[in-house]
């Protein structure tokens, strides 16, 4: 038991996959994984753990940031040795060619700071994810047919952002969207020695304004689960 995690040892999977929202957690253990058990309640940040397909998994609440984030995903690592942790959520397009519904799976999380930026000094660290889960979690979104990007996004650290200009920028350098976790994630796991990738879905759009409405938002999430599932654990 940690200070934000209150599971057991043994109840954390090595596979953790991370919704930003605790209630997502709890959708798609219900909907994905058989015999499912919540392991983590505290501050209502909810973890579930159950197999699927044989192989133990676990969905963990993230909360929303790069902080927030951090936070699990250093306990998770160090203290219930989980070593594959890919987070599952939604971003913003912004790029015209990326459709409301498609899936973007970040290559890299470009960031104007996050809490391990410190550490680095005056090096600009660039957060990568794990090439063998991009590769097949690449492959497994070509063999459903679900419309995939592949490339950098951008995390930010802000939601409600006024920088306008700092955005034109990531849009002429062909950042496909936009987000707020994946650069914490994928540094921490570097610095770890873990696996992490980062698969979305686009909710909104940033150049046309468009957005999902809540009920549409389950079958994109419902598909980008199971490119991580199929991700972590291919064949």
């Amino acid at each position: 038991m940690t200070i934000h995690i209150g599971a057991a040892p043994g109840d954390i999977a090595e596979t953790v996959l991370l919704p930003g929202d605790p209630y997502r957690a709890k959708w798609a253990a219900e909907r994905f994984l058989d015999n499912p058990r919540r392991v983590n309640e505290v501050r209502g940040m909810l973890g579930f753990t159950g197999t699927w397909k044989g192989h133990n998994v676990t969905f963990q609440g993230s909360g929303m940031g790069m902080p927030s984030l951090s936070i699990y995903v250093n306990e998770l690592i160090r203290d219930y040795g989980a070593r594959t942790l890919i987070r599952i959520g939604s971003c913003g397009a912004m790029q015209p060619h990326v459709a409301l519904r498609d899936v973007i799976i970040a290559m890299t999380a470009t960031t104007l700071g996050n809490p391990s930026r410190s550490i680095f000094r005056e090096v600009n660290y660039a957060p990568a994810a794990d090439w063998s889960l991009l590769r097949d979690a690449v492959a497994a979104a070509e063999a459903r047919g679900t419309p995939t990007h592949v490339g950098g996004i951008y995390s930010s650290d802000t939601f409600y952002d006024e920088r306008a200009d700092l955005n034109e920028q990531m849009v002429r350098h062909g950042i496909l969207g936009v987000e707020m976790e994946a650069a914490e994630l994928y540094t921490l796991a570097a610095r770890h020695g873990c696996r992490a990738l980062a698969i979305l879905t686009v909710s909104d759009h940033l150049q046309t304004g468009m957005a999902l409405p809540s009920d549409a938002r389950e079958q994109g999430f419902s598909d980008m689960v199971e490119i991580a599932l199929q991700a972590a654990f291919p064949g």
